[in-house]
């Protein structure tokens, strides 16, 4: 246990090293993003994917995004994205996948008449071309990861081990925050998104992220702190991540992990037994006093501008008039397309051209469901009905899947307020269709 303890320990003290060395050198962002993939397909290729080492490169590529993105390591927008459809790829090629997994072959199939659509356009152009990429990597990504995941069985410990690989890069990114950004009350004048709490990078992106970050962190607490040691540290990761996030002033991400966490608890409560439940009285009071500690203390640090965010008003106390940010314009523009087109859609990544005639700028969807609705038409519609429904069904018969309700809220949530601009949302998708078994340790025979 000493050794665990140590190594995991040691694994926290590399990923906050990491953050350093490329905040001294920010040309190593590159090399960082290189190796992660070499490494990667080394470990695979050496294993043949026996224990579904693909999950746990993807995973890390999925917690590494954010922090290569922001620190100039990506190549492309779309670069973690093809990583992972590579590595999902691989991972077929090495252990195939359920022939049940057609479903989501079909969703592929559901994408092609936008596709279509958008090369009937006449001003096909360069532009066009970046916004199909940027539209259709997320969904292409999910559908792979899906196809590969698809009841493929994993025990629950091995799950956790997946959530740890996204867990510490996004440890990563919370340490490069805080060195690039070492004092809060410096930079917080308003009630906006910032993005000096954010690394220079999308408060949006980084809080989706970091929200992430507070579940794993939370789950590590809770459920997989063996020691003292590993107690305070998981629980000192969990205040630190947290911390960061709500002061990027982004409510998305945030939002969504605490839903995530409530869900969780919402599970095991359901499923324990008497003797457990009883427990759950000291669980509830000590993360609802950890949470308010951590609350408090970031209103104190940003002079009470965050109690006012979430309240949705400006830094005078104002009331806002819109509640999500101008997002509300892009949606109804999105609903309006959609009921001009219902059948296939303008065609995919056309909406954004259709709003640069509207508003007069390009303005990037933020909300998945809509572009799926306006970009597709009626495919988008049975595309969504889809992705909806299938976890939902699969879980009626994977009932030791304890994460399957928090991972569906992430990303159902992340696709309404950031869309599918990083690989998250589409990862954790998958995670959803894992068939997890729960090992219950053999009591030894007298």
């Amino acid at each position: 246990m000493k050794n665990k303890t140590l190594s995991y320990t040691l694994i926290v003290i590399i990923h906050s090293l990491i953050a350093l060395v490329v905040f001294v050198a920010p040309f190593l962002s590159k090399l960082y993003a290189i190796l992660i993939p070499l490494v990667g397909f080394y470990i695979v290729y050496n294993s043949k994917n026996k224990n579904n080492e693909v999950l746990w490169v993807a995973a890390y590529l999925v917690g590494a995004e954010v922090f290569i993105r922001m620190t100039g390591g990506n190549f492309n927008n779309e670069y973690i994205k093809f990583n992972i459809i590579f590595f999902m790829l691989l991972g077929m090629g090495y252990s195939n996948f359920s022939s049940s997994a057609y479903i989501y072959w079909f969703f592929l199939i559901l994408l092609v008449p936008g596709i279509l659509m958008t090369f009937r356009e006449i001003d096909y152009n360069g532009d066009v071309k970046k916004s199909l990429f940027f539209n259709l990597s997320g969904p292409v990504c999910l559908a792979i990861c899906s196809i590969y995941m698809f009841k493929r069985k994993i025990d629950f410990d091995n799950l956790q081990t997946i959530l740890v690989a996204i867990g510490m890069p996004i440890l990563t990114t919370t340490v490069y925050l805080f060195l690039y950004n070492p004092s809060v009350k410096d930079v917080v004048t308003g009630t906006q998104s910032n993005f000096e709490t954010s690394g220079g990078f999308g408060p949006n992106q980084v809080s989706t992220v970091l929200g992430l970050g507070i579940f794993i962190f939370f789950t590590q607490f809770l459920l997989f702190s063996k020691t003292k040691k590993e107690t305070i540290l998981n629980a000192i990761l969990l205040i630190f991540v947290s911390y960061r996030g709500i002061v990027t002033f982004s409510r998305g991400g945030i939002i969504t992990g605490i839903v995530m966490i409530v869900c969780l608890l919402f599970l095991l409560y359901y499923f324990s037994n008497a003797k457990g439940r009883s427990k759950f009285a000291l669980i509830f009071v000590l993360t609802g006093l950890m949470g308010a500690g951590i609350w408090t203390y970031t209103s104190i640090q940003t002079g009470g501008l965050i109690d006012k965010r979430y309240a949705n008003k400006d830094a005078k106390g104002r009331i806002k008039k819109d509640n999500l940010g101008g997002r509300e314009e892009i949606m109804d523009s999105e609903i309006k397309l959609f009921l001009d087109n219902p059948i296939m859609g303008v065609g995919a990544g056309m909406g954004k051209q259709f709003r640069k005639q509207t508003f007069g700028t390009d303005v990037a969807s933020h909300n998945e469901i809509t572009r799926m609705l306006s970009e597709h038409g009626i495919f988008g519609i049975l595309g969504l009905i889809l992705l909806f429904i299938t976890p939902l069904v699969l879980y009626i018969n994977n009932k030791q899947h304890l994460y399957i309700l928090s991972f569906y809220v992430f990303w159902l949530f992340t696709i309404n307020h950031a869309s599918m601009r990083t690989a998250a949302p589409a990862f954790v998708y998958a995670l959803t269709l894992l068939s997890v078994q729960v090992k219950i340790p053999k009591k030894p025979e007298n």
